[in-house]
């Protein structure tokens, strides 16, 4: 498009089925990889990419020509069928419906991209829930207990 221009960054983040430990971490580099090259071949710019266990966070410069609903549904099913091909785990591979979005500034680039690539230590004293519970009232998202992720529970 013609003289549009646009500053779009998003911080997807979304959780394994039921929230299971399933994502090896000698793995990890290999699906950042394929994450990232997801990402680029939907025309949009990977700033960080972070793969724990048991979800993942991707921080995204974004393009207003591409539907959210769409490029997050068309990320999960292509890395899912990637993990499956891989037969990294035993049995089948699935995220979890459903996923959160964030939007931040320019002036928080820096310090989201340290946040997603530091995921390792703050989980040493945070479990997803807590942390994906915090991002939602963070940004004043509301939100009924029923609809959020199914937990595995271990907090």
């Amino acid at each position: 498009m013609a003289n549009t221009f646009s500053q779009i960054y998003l911080q997807f983040v979304f959780s394994v089925q039921n929230r299971l430990s399933l994502i090896p971490k000698e793995h990890k580099e290999e699906l950042h990889k394929y994450f990232t090259s997801l990402v680029q071949n939907r025309k949009a710019k990977m700033l960080a990419v972070n793969c724990m266990p048991d979800h993942v966070h991707l921080f995204v410069g974004f393009k207003p020509t591409i539907l959210i609903s769409d490029f997050i549904k068309e990320l999960k099913v292509e890395s899912n069928e990637f993990i499956n091909s891989k037969s990294w785990i035993m049995g089948k591979f699935s995220w979890q419906e459903g996923y959160g979005v964030f939007s931040y500034s320019h002036s928080h680039i820096d310090s989201v991209v340290k946040y997603v690539l530091n995921q390792e230590r703050h989980h040493q004293t945070k479990t997803f829930k807590q942390e994906y519970l915090e991002l939602l009232e963070k940004f004043e998202i509301p939100f009924e207990d029923k609809y959020l992720f199914d937990f595995f529970d271990k907090s």
